[in-house]
């Protein structure tokens, strides 16, 4: 199961549609393309490519051209032809008579293909065997080239489409795939990962990788890296070698013999490089596997091939669970069957679970998204529309709305779950609900935070479970980095409490809602009460045995816990924190948050100014700064400027003062916000900001690192006459979050 995929996606695979007519059956009509050069470059560099193409038998009309496309996914450089000494510049000529325009588009090309470079020929026309060259990273004007996309694939696809008799139609040159390889960049952080709940005598495995600036898994010089646990676990050698040529080592058929938790610490020559951890481990009923049910790859609108997607999920974000979500009305037959095979050949029941399925992905005026995940492989593709299909022959499974398709799946009997999500489109959960099927709502993946889903369901009535994903399109699951596109955040996982790692355990535990979600932390969660009838856990449905009942919480984090949450449906009925008043120190963070509105367009921007007067900035630490490239800049003693993007989630950054008599400014284009720091307490200061939750925070911690564990039982009053989900919301210190799916006390 380590194999290597060493090519881009087979383009019988992707989802995509030509014109339905073209010049003729011969292939030579359409000309033919070269790309120069093709070894594999480096993310984030600047390069220079040069495709050549040949003028085809019928030549090129008058306002005919060629079109050249790449995957609207890409976070690369923006081409531009107006200034030949900037970056991403780019250029066409031709040895025929007329001249050549050239046109940019970052998003106007047909899915898969939205980024589109149009070549349009003006005042003549080229004679077969006649050329255009495109230079893309001109650098014979002083560009320093073409800015490489963040995130690392087998290829970078450049399809070629021609449009010979100037009709507007551009067709894809027939059996041509142009691409060139792009490997990730130099080492900048070790990571480990760890389970993060087994019970004793119970196998679990420790990951480790190096990854580059934006993520990556990259390969590290030859080395030797030592392995401290915190106590005895079997099976766990002194050292790991890296050897040179690998991205990643997983040290597998580990286990601890007695309760209590462990950590593990990793080195190099006495240098601390990574930890991970804490893993609970408890003589309880279920263990705690993690999944990342929720994405694409490059047979949809992701990139990659799905086996690379399956390798990665495994291998290098060193999952116990993953699903594929491709978009339906993008999803051919062809890929759907081929989707299936690699699920059953990559399920491994026990160390790895894999799940067919899709992303039903109807209009939010019809139901809006949701993720359809398949018990076994063989299932009907139940596509929103063939939106994107050009083959007819099974539009008879087709479920226009969301009540359709419950309806569809009802009468199948499928072994199916669903989750509502919020993707481009996001699932409008007023429409219609079926509890036996949709059991959860994603309030967190790459495209940002969405407790709104949770409480818009409580306000319904609904008990849902709540789940975290990816919902990433750069092949990454389970390690889903954002890069330097729309996307704002980093990918969710959710833990499955189960009492094994297989389809049917999984499924029993989605089905109970026995599962909390992250914003991609592995951090150990446990809810637990008494009901009516005997103890009860996250997920289960209970009458109260008394109108206060005692809701015991436990955490245990890789960070520091700055807060808990305890919540009653939309509101919190206590905040813990794990330090008090007297604990405060010179550590002053602010944190901007929040959204536009639901939709497409949620992104907010933010710029902004920190001003300290009367006190010196000693030292700074981001919170969920993503992209590296973002500004992020202290200027001088007392001043920090910023700039970033929320889309529900929050970013921030933390100051340690020489002195609390001093006042904090903070001046965005959304606001201003500013306190004196000495008045600080443990109770945030906040300011409006308008749109969807969007927000200014200031509160002061504790100069030192928060404590990463916190356990407390507290009464909750119980409102009659209603459903009362309690649940829990973790913020820990270094920007992470999680929450627990609701107990559900029916008064």
């Amino acid at each position: 199961m380590t194999r290597k995929f060493d090519l881009p996606v087979p383009r019988d695979l992707v989802g995509d549609n030509a014109p339905s007519v073209r010049p003729g059956d011969d292939p030579a009509i359409l000309g033919s393309a070269t790309l120069s050069p093709t070894d594999p470059v480096e993310v984030r560099t600047f390069q220079s490519f040069t495709i050549t193409y040949t003028v085809g038998t019928l030549g090129i009309d008058d306002t005919g051209g060629i079109r050249i496309a790449c995957r609207r996914i890409g976070d690369a450089g923006q081409l531009q032809t107006t200034d030949p000494a900037a970056p991403n510049y780019v250029s066409a000529e031709s040895n025929g008579e007329g001249r050549l325009s050239i046109s940019y588009s970052r998003r106007n090309g047909q899915r898969p293909w939205g980024e589109i470079l149009t070549v349009t020929q003006h005042g003549g026309y080229l004679r077969p065997g006649e050329t255009i060259t495109i230079r893309i990273g001109d650098r014979r004007r002083g560009s320093p080239g073409f800015l490489i996309q963040t995130f690392a694939e087998a290829g970078r696809d450049f399809v070629v489409m021609a449009d010979v008799q100037a009709t507007g139609n551009f067709y894809p040159l027939p059996d041509l795939q142009l691409y060139v390889p792009v490997i990730p960049g130099p080492p900048q952080h070790w990571r480990a990962v760890t389970a993060s709940q087994r019970r004793p005598g119970e196998p679990f495995f420790l990951g480790i990788k190096v990854e580059d600036q934006w993520g990556n898994p990259t390969i590290p010089a030859a080395c030797r890296v030592k392995i401290d646990a915190s106590t005895n676990v079997a099976g766990l050698p002194d050292h790991v070698a890296f050897d040179g040529r690998t991205q990643t080592v997983t040290v597998e058929d580990l286990s601890c013999a007695s309760e209590g938790a462990v950590t593990f610490t990793l080195s190099i020559d006495g240098d601390v490089i990574a930890t991970a951890g804490p893993l609970v481990i408890s003589d309880a009923d279920h263990a705690g596997y993690w999944g990342d049910l929720h994405g694409q790859s490059g047979e949809t609108i992701g990139i990659g091939r799905i086996e690379d997607y399956v390798n990665f999920a495994r291998n290098k974000a060193f999952l116990d669970a993953m699903c594929h979500q491709g978009n339906d009305f993008q999803i051919k037959k062809r890929f759907w069957d081929h989707l299936n095979e690699v699920t059953a050949e990559w399920n491994e029941p026990g160390r790895f679970t894999t799940f067919p399925g899709y992303e039903w992905s109807g209009n939010t005026a019809v139901g809006g998204d949701r993720n359809v995940i398949y018990a076994n492989e063989g299932c009907t593709l139940r596509r929103c529309s063939h939106a994107l299909i050009e083959t007819r022959d099974d539009m008879e499974n087709d479920a226009h709305t969301i009540s359709d398709l419950y309806a569809a799946l009802r009468k199948s009997g499928e072994d199916t779950v669903i989750f509502a999500h919020v993707g481009g489109r996001y699932a409008n959960i007023e429409i219609d609900h079926d509890a036996a099927l949709e059991t959860a709502v994603e309030i967190h993946s790459d495209w940002g935070t969405f407790e709104w889903m949770a409480t818009d369901s409580f306000r319904l009535g609904r008990r849902i479970g709540i789940v975290a994903n990816s919902d990433g399109h750069k092949g990454r699951p389970g390690a889903s980095y954002p890069g330097s596109s729309d996307f704002g955040a980093y990918g969710g996982l959710t833990c499955f409490l189960a009492r094994e790692n297989s389809r049917t355990a999984l499924f029993e535990a989605m089905r109970a809602r026995h599962h909390y979600a992250t914003t991609g932390c592995r951090m150990y969660l446990d809810v637990t009460a008494a009901g009516k009838d005997g103890a009860v856990m996250m997920g289960d449905i209970t009458t109260p045995p008394a109108a206060g009942v005692p809701v015991q919480v436990t955490a245990h984090a890789g960070s520091g816990i700055e807060k808990i949450e305890l919540r009653n449906g939309p509101d919190v009925v206590e905040t813990i924190r794990t330090y008090d008043e007297t604990d405060l120190g010179h550590r002053v963070r602010i944190i901007w948050s929040g959204a536009e509105y639901r939709g497409r367009g949620r992104n907010t921007s933010w710029r902004g100014v920190i001003d300290v007067d009367g006190a010196s900035i000693l030292s700074t630490r981001p919170l969920n700064q993503w992209n590296p490239e973002r500004l992020l800049e202290q200027r001088g003693r007392s001043q920090v400027a910023f700039e970033n993007v929320t889309t529900g989630n929050f970013a921030g950054i933390d100051l340690w003062l020489d002195t609390l008599d001093a006042t904090v400014s903070v001046r965005t284009n959304l606001g201003e916000l500013s306190v004196t720091a000495s008045d600080l307490g443990t109770d945030p200061v906040h300011l409006d900001c308008g749109g969807l939750a969007r927000c200014l925070t200031i509160i002061r911690l504790p100069d030192t690192a928060l404590s990463s564990s916190l356990a407390f039982t507290r009464d909750v009053t119980m409102k009659a006459g209603a459903d009362n989900p309690v649940w829990v919301c973790v913020t820990m210190e270094d920007g992470h979050q999680a929450w627990s799916s609701p107990i559900y006390f029916t008064a």
